[in-house]
């Protein structure tokens, strides 16, 4: 029996009069890896936010449904904005460092959480040694964030979610603007991290998702189409719509 870390239920969203996802029942196992695949439009990277309460900041978004972490209603009046993020990560496209220090991007989000301040060295050195970036950066944590490669940035914004311990890690296409080399360190780093954390993905490579997901959730046109296995998703698909996206006859 899987233990379900993170989902949704009936959930249906709006922007003005546009709906953007369509019923979506959904369960995230904890400790895997489950990528979100479909064309783009599909309604991947809103699902995606609504876990994250990024379409709080929208006025013309209207949510129906529940979206839990755990027992944990997460648009619960009770639950802050703030707490939910410190239990649910996001990782974006593109590497967005603050215009800071390396040191002091990593300790931005401890200090507004109210971290002992004795503590917050050690807890910046464990995040970094978990992202493979340790080793790279630590003489020079007062250089500026944006002066590390687009690679070493975005091990950077995995760190800076990383060091508050969350429970979830969203990641919407966290390879895109990566070189493959870069690629394969991310795909490394999320593989031994799932050890401790929930993963969802957004994701356009088929190849990515094969060799990290462990479940794979197709979508079209704001549905979920097909959840399962990533072997049964990509070699033996019930519908024939997943079919023939996976063997790349649309896009």
């Amino acid at each position: 029996m899987e233990d379900i870390k993170l989902s949704a239920h009936a959930l249906n969203l709006w922007f003005g009069n546009k709906q953007v996802l369509k019923n979506i029942d959904i369960e995230f196992a904890k400790n895997q890896v489950t990528s979100l695949i479909g064309p783009s439009g599909c309604g991947k990277s809103t699902l995606l936010r609504s876990f994250n309460r990024m379409h709080d900041l929208s006025p013309e978004a209207r949510i129906e449904g529940k979206l839990m972490l755990g027992e944990m209603d997460l648009y619960d009046p009770a639950n802050s904005v703030t707490q939910t993020r410190k239990r649910i990560g996001m990782v974006f496209q593109r590497p967005n460092p603050l215009p800071k220090t390396i040191y002091e991007n990593m300790a931005y989000a401890l200090k507004l959480h109210q971290f002992p301040k004795a503590e917050i060295p050690g807890m910046i050195q464990s995040a970094l040694e978990e992202s493979f970036l340790w080793e790279e950066v630590k003489d020079e944590l007062d250089k500026p964030a944006v002066k590390l490669s687009g690679g070493q940035q975005q091990r950077l914004c995995i760190a800076r979610t990383v060091v508050l311990r969350p429970e979830v890690i969203l990641m919407d296409e966290p390879c895109s603007a990566l070189d493959p080399i870069s690629t394969e360190k991310i795909e490394e780093l999320i593989l031994k991290l799932k050890e401790h954390y929930t993963f969802v993905i957004v994701t356009h490579n088929m190849q990515q998702a094969q060799r990290i997901s462990d479940k794979v959730a197709f979508m079209y046109l704001g549905e979920v189409v097909e959840f399962e296995k990533t072997d049964a998703i990509f070699q033996n698909p019930v519908h024939e719509l997943t079919a023939n996206y996976v063997r790349g006859y649309f896009g």
